[in-house]
């Protein structure tokens, strides 16, 4: 196998970016016995995630308890401990209300059903494809969020090549654009794998409303508005008859509740 010798001026500019994108990345724990596997999932997720390790259940429970994890992905066989992947499975679910991610070289049997039994989020199979992998992670992430709308006042969005969290009070608009949106903060534009009705159930209810078929904007952020359209953060939104056919709609928009 070939070993690369990293540039240096590469590698502190490697370094300033990633502190810089630290806070507002997902973090995910990689727990994996075989080295080689755990390098290549690792390769292939840093780029959009913090990837935190750990070689065998025991490690990845302690590492669970100090610090914040946003996802474990885990592989069921870690070597002949006594504790295996799935009982790292039952801990999370037990303990730290987090998705969690099985990774197996088997897809049927007795083990099979063990690990499904505990709930994980995805089950994913041997060899894998990295898309794969990435979507099971992505979907996982947002249904976690749909479940708990309350706990988090922000959503993940894509900048880039890098998933972030984009705080909902910072948000201008969104704008469908089939199965993503286009989410406008503040200038900036990024991207959000979902629907409008999916993102609805997500918004503050007092904060956000639909203005037609393909676009929800922040009442907060609204600077004008007629009954054909709002201005939000400089751009023109059309107001369609069915969400804005009474003055009492767009009395609502303003109204703080």
């Amino acid at each position: 196998m070939q070993h690369l010798i990293p540039n240096k001026k590469m590698e502190q500019h490697s370094s300033s970016a990633s502190k810089q994108n630290e806070a507002d990345r997902f973090t995910i724990l990689l727990v994996e016995d075989n080295f080689l596997n755990r390098r290549m999932v690792k390769k292939a997720l840093e780029k959009n995630y913090i990837i935190k390790e750990a070689a065998d259940a025991e490690t990845a429970a302690e590492m669970l308890c100090l610090g914040k994890v946003h996802l474990a992905i885990i592989d069921i066989h870690l070597g002949n401990d006594k504790n295996d992947g799935i009982w790292l499975g039952e801990q999370v679910k037990k303990k730290h209300d987090i998705p969690f991610i099985y990774l197996t070289a088997f897809g049927n049997g007795d083990i099979s059903q063990r690990a499904i039994s505990t709930y994980p989020s995805s089950y994913i199979t041997k060899p894998f494809k990295e898309i794969d992998l990435a979507l099971s992670i992505e979907i996982a992430l947002l249904k976690y969020l749909a479940d708990k709308p309350l706990k988090n006042k922000w959503i993940m969005v894509k900048d880039g090549d890098y998933f972030v969290k984009l705080f909902t009070d910072a948000i201008d608009y969104f704008e469908s654009t089939g199965n993503y949106l286009q989410v406008l903060s503040n200038g900036k534009l990024f991207k959000c794998r979902s629907t409008i009705k999916e993102i609805l159930a997500l918004l503050p209810e007092n904060s956000f409303i639909q203005t037609h078929r393909a676009f929800v904007v922040n009442k907060n952020k609204i600077e004008k508005f007629n009954s054909d359209s709002v201005i939000v953060g400089g751009s023109t939104i059309p107001v369609s008859l069915k969400y804005a056919n009474s003055l009492l709609l767009l009395m609502k928009i303003f109204s703080p509740y």
